[in-house]
């Protein structure tokens, strides 16, 4: 195949993606919810939409521009995807495949069924695909590495890979940042960012910085709406065991009923609590961000004011070209 039979392909799966009807995205959120009750219909149909986005023809055109994929030599490429948010291991997969590679999936258990469905119809268009992709639990027959996890088996990958090209991509989390002159439509728009897949993915908010004697009362007041989120059941038990740790061990928090706000040093916040700090200045925020900024994924503003964010909302609306941890994936791909 070409480079362009492949940019071909993807923006024909993009384009059939489109065209599910309401009743086939429900099948597919049911099937995956089967493995993972984290996915939910609403949040299998965004996912679905941001996939959908990435595949455009002008993005996808417009990304690859810049490199020369057509002297690219195929190498197998060994990609270990997280489960924690429908489809979040996408983007690695389209990378791998349109750059030319061969693609040898190890899918997680939590998020295999949707890989699959999108890989049956990424083959069902373009043929071609069905002897470059291959799901394997071991990857030892892999030229190159590209893996996401824990801190912890992060470690254990850059040990078993270290002597082959790799990715190997660790825990990070999202910041946003309050001033206290937000408008309500921003702070429903920064609920977005903090609730989407209950906040199990990297690219949400998990800790907000807020100007010293910021009260919680406007955000709390803008995403009352959410409240839903404890028809889940397991939302509802994260909530339930997170409120009474918090209370047992007498540690000052605010509570709107379905989420928990507390301060904290830490970054990465448990499903259903917010973490925030504080700054007394531009300047003190700045350097604050600055020292967490290996640790941080994206950082959202209202209107994406603070100098390298981007507006409240979008946060867990990557573009193809947006890469996990700042690694240009494609870059990679292109050496090997």
């Amino acid at each position: 195949m070409t480079l362009e039979h492949r940019i071909e392909a993807f923006v024909e799966l993009g384009k059939q993606l489109q065209n599910l009807t309401p009743e086939e995205r429900k099948a597919w959120a049911f099937s995956a919810a089967s493995r993972n009750t984290w996915f939910t219909e609403e949040n299998v149909s965004s996912a679905l939409n941001g996939v959908i986005t990435m595949l455009q023809e002008q993005y996808l055109r417009e990304w690859l521009y810049p490199y020369h994929l057509k002297q690219v030599t195929p190498k197998k490429v060994g990609v270990v995807m997280a489960g924690n948010i429908p489809l979040v291991g996408f983007h690695d997969f389209l990378s791998v495949l349109i750059s030319g590679h061969y693609l040898l999936a190890k899918l997680s258990s939590s998020d295999d069924m949707l890989m699959k469905r999108i890989a049956n119809m990424l083959i069902a268009i373009e043929p071609a695909f069905g002897s470059r992709i291959e799901y394997v639990d071991l990857l030892k027959e892999a030229d190159a590495i590209i893996a996401t996890g824990s801190d912890n088996t992060a470690r254990y990958f850059e040990y078993y890979f270290a002597k082959r090209p790799h990715i190997i991509r660790k825990n990070r989390t999202s910041i946003g940042v309050l001033t206290g002159h937000e408008e309500t439509d921003d702070l429903k728009a920064l609920g977005e960012d903090i609730f989407r897949y209950y906040g199990l993915g990297c690219r949400n908010v998990a800790k907000v910085f807020v100007p010293e004697g910021y009260t919680f009362d406007k955000f709390f007041e803008a995403n009352q709406h959410r409240i839903s989120l404890l028809d889940h059941h397991k939302y509802q038990n994260n909530y339930d065991y997170n409120k009474s740790i918090l209370l047992v061990n007498r540690v000052h928090h605010f509570d709107n009923g379905f989420m928990l706000v507390q301060q904290s040093q830490n970054l990465v916040s448990p499903i259903s609590v917010l973490f925030y700090d504080t700054f007394s200045s531009l300047s003190d925020l700045r350097h604050k961000l600055h020292e967490i900024k290996d640790k941080t994924q994206v950082v959202v503003s209202a209107h994406g004011w603070m100098d390298g964010s981007i507006p409240f909302g979008e946060a867990q609306c990557p573009m193809v070209w947006d890469y996990a941890d700042g690694v240009d994936t494609i870059a990679f791909l292109q050496r090997l």
